[in-house]
């Protein structure tokens, strides 16, 4: 579970609320699933991101298996500030996890936002957001169990229809001492739409705690507007730090030196082929011509994708 010293990783914590309260915008890297692992986030803490999730884990499966936490949950004293991202529908389960995971994080969030069919069908994601009681227990249950104070319990909403159902919900996780939310601007229904920035400012607007917005934010720039336009505390990020890595640096496409740390980043953590590969696909979408994606993207071992990578770009 933690690839580094215990002591030294549980004495490096970091407070995110001090983030919150520091003036600037908090620029955030999103739980993702298969990507945002220890391996990815160091790369992203190296171009300006303040701070990181896990992927999402389902809090059943980690409380119940030390594999699951063992594959699921890797850590380093350089990993910091972290939010462990939860799949939960029970409060005492939830707890159990975040209690495990409070020497080495700063936080746990509980995902309310997930729209695939499987976590709805499961009674978790998006569906509770329409639960808001339950996610006052599961808050709740947090809050009365972790001894740390300062462990924060935040949660990453989906929209309703009728925005105030949204508020609703926030003003009663508010209540019970959620320390910050997230909110995609889509409802459960919508993919690729464009993102209602206008409800995330709504939100933003009747509540006290940080808000922080998400949705369709590819550049360093557009991450500035959607902070200026919703007035949000943060703003976190999936896809766009996907394709760029660096992005909140600045840069408008991926440098090649940051082609060059994901290399050295993801040897050194002994990352999985497909993934180091996929990263790297990801990274390059831009900067590839059609002809080379052809070749890059049929590469089949770590050997062939730093020949490749090394022959045509010096890398």
């Amino acid at each position: 579970m933690i690839s580094d010293d215990i002591e030294t990783t549980q004495c490096q914590q970091k407070d995110p609320m001090d983030l919150f309260h520091s003036g600037q915008f908090v620029k955030i890297c999103a739980p993702m699933v298969r990507y945002s692992k220890l391996a990815f986030r160091t790369l992203v803490r190296k171009y300006n991101c303040d701070l990181c999730y896990t992927p999402m884990i389902i809090a059943a499966d980690f409380v119940r298996s030390v594999k699951a936490r063992d594959s699921e949950f890797t850590t380093s004293k350089g990993d910091r500030p972290l939010i462990v991202q939860f799949a939960a529908k029970e409060a005492q389960v939830l707890s159990d996890a975040a209690r495990i995971v409070c020497p080495f994080a700063e936080g746990i969030d509980l995902n309310c936002g997930c729209p695939q069919r499987w976590a709805m069908a499961e009674g978790y994601g998006a569906c509770l957001i329409n639960k808001p009681e339950l996610v006052q227990d599961m808050v709740r249950h947090v809050r009365n169990q972790v001894e740390n104070p300062r462990f924060s319990v935040s949660i990453k909403i989906r929209i309703h229809d009728d925005l105030k159902r949204t508020v609703d919900l926030c003003r009663k996780a508010e209540a019970t001492g959620v320390s910050w939310i997230t909110v995609h601007g889509r409802n459960v229904e919508e993919r690729h739409q464009p993102v209602h920035y206008d409800a995330i400012k709504i939100i933003k607007q009747n509540m006290s705690i940080p808000i922080v917005a998400n949705g369709d934010i590819k550049t360093l720039k557009e991450a500035e507007n959607i902070h200026h336009m919703t007035e949000a505390d943060g703003v976190m990020v999936a896809r766009g730090l996907l394709a760029n890595p660096a992005m909140f640096a600045g840069y408008e496409e991926t440098p090649l030196k940051c082609i060059q740390d994901w290399v050295d980043i993801a040897l050194e953590h002994g990352t999985p082929f497909t993934c180091f590969h996929h990263h790297l696909m990801y990274m390059m979408e831009r900067i590839t011509s059609k002809q080379e994606k052809k070749v890059f993207n049929v590469l089949s071992s770590t050997s062939a994708v730093l020949d490749y990578l090394s022959y045509h770009y010096g890398v």
